[in-house]
């Protein structure tokens, strides 16, 4: 029998692509990862992403928060938290844990657990440990759920400031001067690693940068001007992470640039000019985020310095194997030569982070920059690759 003329059933409208952006984190770095979120959700396109805020508490509870932006922002210089946007106190978010199921499960206590659908990409937005360094695109890896950003290497390598500099070591890039102090070296002998510490000082000259080896924000960084501020210094970083790293001051402009993937590989931003900030030391977190000095964008560079910093940029998020974005952080020293100081493999993405501000002067709007990054996770596949 002939099916020509029976009445055809209407096709079924497609699915928009499910975003889930997840935020918050256990790291240091939680409130400017909130920030980072409202900012994504107030721009991402509903006509073409359906989107589901998921936040994680400082102590690790996957949360359903609610859809808000507004409520996300730094009010009277005071961070925003996922405990403040959490729909319940005791709810967790579950994500699948195979990869043939990208169904996302809500559970309560007492209460039988509700499906809140699939998720196609996720986006994640936390800095620092337990997000940014490898540690979260591991578990979407495991969970075949293609995400933003960079791989579980490069994430791991774009964290860590010690071994990300010998990656760029071995690639050729130049970096400056520093020394590291595990754990294990303080542990075992505290004298010898301050004594480490003060060798390096005369070798290279105060003042010193003592940072957490892991962390992100300018968070737990210190400019150490002589001796006397060592000790207290040491203390901040390593209350941040175990592992500290110290640098020689660098006499030089900072620069940065950023890097995005395209359908043809990655691309350089102009670049950006962080001038000394006068009410601060240095580029420190209350600079960034509080009283948002500003960057010059794009950096007075000439067309060579302009040239040479974005084909820098581009080098680097190959040579740690990025995806995704990077902004990649540069001295401009006193002889003309370009000094990597380190790559961020989730920059901030607040509405006065440079990353944005960087691809806004290049012609790439806050949306269509978010579009383009979850196009890109879209592409790719898990695993391997």
């Amino acid at each position: 029998m002939s099916t020509e003329n029976l009445p055809q059933s209407p096709e079924q409208p497609q699915r928009k692509p499910r975003v889930a952006v997840v935020f918050g984190g256990r790291s240091s770095e939680h409130g400017i990862s909130v920030v980072t979120a409202g900012a994504v959700l107030k721009a991402i396109d509903r006509t073409k992403y359906d989107v589901l805020p998921i936040g994680i508490t400082r102590d690790g509870r996957w949360a359903l928060t609610a859809d808000e932006p507004e409520r996300m922002a730094i009010t009277d210089r005071s961070l925003p938290a996922v405990e403040e946007l959490a729909e319940s106190r005791e709810g967790d978010v579950v994500l699948p844990v195979a990869p043939a199921n990208r169904e996302v499960v809500y559970s309560e206590p007492g209460s039988v657990p509700k499906g809140l659908g699939e998720v196609d990409v996720v986006f994640p937005v936390l800095h620092g440990p337990y997000g940014e360094d490898g540690t979260l695109q591991g578990l979407l890896e495991l969970s075949g759920v293609p995400y933003v950003g960079a791989g579980v290497l490069a994430s791991a390598v774009g964290q860590d400031k010690e071994y990300m500099k010998r990656v760029f070591t071995s690639f050729g890039l130049k970096v400056g001067p520093y020394v590291v102090i595990r754990p294990r070296e303080w542990q075992r002998d505290e004298a010898a690693a301050r004594k480490k510490i003060v060798d390096f000082a005369g070798e290279h000259g105060w003042p010193l940068f003592v940072k957490p080896a892991r962390a992100g924000s300018s968070i737990g960084i210190t400019k150490v001007d002589d001796l006397s501020g060592l000790d207290e210094a040491i203390a901040e970083a390593q209350a941040h992470d175990p592992k500290i790293l110290v640098e020689a001051a660098l006499v030089g402009r900072e620069i940065e640039c950023g890097v995005l993937e395209f359908e043809d590989g990655p691309r350089a931003s102009l670049p950006a000019e962080i001038p000394p900030p006068d009410a601060h030391a240095y580029y420190d977190f209350e600079a960034k985020y509080i009283d948002s000095t500003p960057g010059i964008v794009p950096a007075p560079l000439t067309e060579e310095e302009t040239a040479e910093v974005r084909r820098l940029a581009v080098e680097a998020f190959e040579a740690a194997s990025c995806e995704g974005l990077v902004r990649a952080d540069f001295f401009l020293t006193e002889d003309g030569e370009f000094v990597i100081n380190e790559i961020n493999t989730l920059p901030g993405f607040t509405p006065i982070s440079m990353y944005p501000q960087m691809w806004q002067a290049t012609g790439v709007t806050y949306p269509e920059l978010i579009d383009l990054l979850v196009q890109a996770a879209l592409r790719r596949s898990t695993g391997l690759r």
